[in-house]
């Protein structure tokens, strides 16, 4: 199974449970098993042998993996001592010894030691939410931890969690809340947060501490657990078993957030938005299992199960009362995910413009590798794109927009696929494995299934197999990209693989090691490594601006070049002359724009914030400047996802951002009409 995946900031335990208080029921000691121990060994020797740069399990390593870990649980340092950490440091040679002979019992001794510091601390902070606090004194708080060092003792933990608890008893008086009820609400809070961290299983430290030393190469490899391997196959087939509905965790309920429709919950129809489960049966049979206060990841993995299973559900109305609902399980078909058409007029848009465009909107790379297995009918990102290219030629759709914004990647055989359709046979990606050597993929579908004009937009979260698709699309002129700056510049392949051994029969399932295994280049040569692809016609966006692309990851792999691929660009269409014209023509509307202008005064405003080191403690200072801030969060919200839409109501809604891309398209079919009417 090799993936594309988009590039996002390793998960931090710790930031879902960064500040803790009021009593929490004792936890089981996490112990790590001899098992556990023979699942790092074969990690490390995958590691070892199958990572792109072949790295050695050695003392640097380890050094790393010690800082990244301790890192995980308390990014914010508010809970360890500069104490605790010298301790830690006693292992800071010793962690590469101690995985290859399969001991990782340091995972369990940094967790116990910051569960530890937690519940020392829970007492403590009940009194600073309790305190009187002066809101009128001049004080700030150290807005990056980076810039702070470990605490040396108790009393200056005291001092970092008095201003903490400070500053978010502020925030909430900025949203007008009581006093009173902030510090209600500051206590449910901490306190739901201990009992989280007090649910923690041996699986999760163990898959926190091997991602953590599989990030010290790069931010993409990782350890999934079969828990969240489970979770990863579903984003991949866009189906799940189960009863048919998304939740989600509030103030200790798991809480319907929407029902499924085509799920089991949906035909059945009792179980609506808003109600909250407080017990599962998992198997209807057994008596129920009290979930009130129970981490979401383990209701789930108690409702879910195979098709044609039955569970029973104990649920609180949100009119009140107590009711059972007995369901069986079904597939369940995840929509939102999966790719989208929709023709518009651009005459509907812009008054003098006359064009049919066909939106495509593909928020992912999806592909049910398992159904492509046994062969016959399949869940797959290239076979919805045909249906709906089809629906558009029907149509008539005269141009076409490709919508690749949020797109993370996915699945390489479908980004190849996908771009297969729109050129002729020929090289579509170069992957470069370890070893230096190259391979060249080929589209080997000579059929091409659009032929008119086209553009892909993109944004900075446009990563790894969109940035193949836009990629080819651009070397072989066969479009425009449109949007931001450039992509998100995710250009490593990861491959999917069990743990095992080579003489392992997997009778234990030790979940999968997500490995960066290549490197992909453009048929240019270039790779899409830290740089992306650029736009050809580059719209004002705030994404510009932030440090969310390849580049700002830590460990990320250098941008190179190789050889270019035998490719031979195929369309006339795109041509420097056509887009500069595109380019002007842009300008000249986004420069009158008053959306625009908007947009471009909420990124001078972010720059300036970027260089503030501190946080106000002061209700006046703070007060002028949040509400200041609260309209320029609610407008860079607002800004941040014009044209995204709701996948249900509207795949491309009607507003300024997606106004312009409508122009674009419009300009773009008028000029390449015109230069096919000049050859003529």
């Amino acid at each position: 199974m090799t993936t594309l995946s988009s590039a996002k900031r390793f998960f931090s335990v710790a930031a879902a449970f960064t500040l803790l208080c009021g009593s929490a029921s004792a936890a089981e000691q996490i112990v790590l098993t001899p098992e556990d121990g023979t699942t790092a060994k074969m990690v490390a020797s995958m590691v070892s042998s199958r990572h792109i740069n072949h790295p050695a399990i050695d003392d640097d390593l380890s050094a790393k993996l010690m800082e990244r870990y301790i890192q995980i649980w308390d990014p914010q340092k508010l809970y360890f001592l500069q104490s605790d950490i010298d301790g830690f440091s006693t292992e800071k040679t010793t962690l590469d010894d101690k995985i290859l002979q399969g001991d990782v019992s340091f995972a369990s001794t940094v967790f116990e030691r910051f569960r530890l510091r937690m519940g020392e601390r829970a007492p403590k902070i009940g009194t600073a939410i309790d305190m009187e606090h002066d809101f009128a004194v001049e004080e700030d708080m150290v807005k990056d931890p980076d810039d702070l060092a470990w605490a040396a003792d108790e009393t200056e933990l005291d001092e970092r969690w008095r201003k903490r608890v400070k500053f978010d008893l502020l925030m909430l008086k900025m949203d007008d809340t009581d006093l009173t009820e902030a510090r209600k609400r500051l206590h449910t809070r901490y306190h739901t947060n201990q009992i989280f961290i007090n649910q923690t299983e041996a699986h999760e430290v163990l898959e926190l501490y091997l991602s953590s030393m599989t990030h010290c190469l790069d931010p993409h490899s990782s350890y999934m657990s079969p828990q969240t391997l489970a979770d990863f196959e579903i984003d991949m087939k866009l189906k799940l078993e189960g009863i048919g509905a998304r939740l989600k965790y509030e103030d200790g309920y798991t809480k319907v957030e929407e029902v499924i429709e085509g799920g089991a919950a949906h035909a059945d129809g009792r179980l609506t938005k808003g109600d909250k489960i407080i017990g599962v049966s998992s198997d209807a049979v057994k008596d129920y299992v009290d979930v009130v206060e129970m981490k979401l990841t383990k209701v789930v993995e108690m409702i879910r199960g195979k098709k044609a299973t039955k569970v029973k559900l104990q649920v609180l109305k949100e009119a009140g009362g107590i009711e059972e609902y007995e369901l069986t399980r079904t597939e369940v078909k995840i929509t939102e995910d999966e790719v989208k058409g929709k023709v518009i007029e651009s005459s509907e848009w812009i008054d003098g413009r006359q064009a049919k465009i066909g939106v495509l909107r593909i928020p992912s790379f999806y592909r049910d590798f398992q159904g492509a297995s046994l062969g016959g009918e399949f869940k797959s990102t290239s076979r919805d794109v045909k249906l709906v290219l089809n629906d558009f030629k029907k149509a008539g759709v005269d141009v076409l927009i490709v919508d690749l914004r949020w797109n993370g990647g996915g699945a390489l055989q479908e980004a190849i696929e996908v771009s297969g359709l729109f050129i002729p046979k020929g090289s579509v990606v170069q992957v470069k494995e370890p070893g230096d050597s190259v391979q060249a993929f080929e589209d080997e579908d000579p059929e091409v299934h659009w032929r008119k004009p086209m553009i892909v937009v993109c944004n900075r979260f446009s990563a790894s197999a969109s940035e193949i698709f836009a990629g080819a699309i651009k070397d072989y002129r066969r479009g425009i990209v449109v949007g931001d700056r450039t992509t998100h510049g995710k250009g490593t392949v990861q491959n999917v693989v069990p743990v095992a051994s080579r003489l392992s029969f997997r009778s234990v399932d030790r979940g999968a090691l997500k490995l960066t295994i290549s490197k992909f280049y453009r048929v240019n040569g270039d790779s899409t490594q830290t740089k992306g692809v650029t736009s050809d016609v580059v719209l004002p966006s705030l994404l510009n601006h932030r440090e969310i692309g390849e580049d700002s990851l830590d460990n990320a792999l250098a941008f190179d070049r190789i050889t270019r691929a035998d490719y031979v660009p195929f369309s006339a269409s795109v041509t420097d002359a056509i887009v500069l014209q595109l380019k002007t023509r842009s300008e000249t509307r986004v420069a009158g724009d008053k959306d625009f202008s908007q947009i471009n005064k909420l990124i001078e405003k972010y720059l300036q914030r970027q260089n503030d080191k501190t946080i106000s403690l002061n209700e006046g200072v703070l007060r002028a400047e949040e509400e200041e801030m609260k309209q320029e969060k609610k407008e860079e919200e607002e800004a941040i996802n014009q044209g995204l839409g709701d996948a249900k109501a509207d795949i491309f809604p009607n507003d300024f951002y997606n106004k312009e891309l409508v122009n674009i398209t419009a300009d773009y079919l008028e000029l390449v009409n015109s230069m096919t009417s000049a050859r003529k």
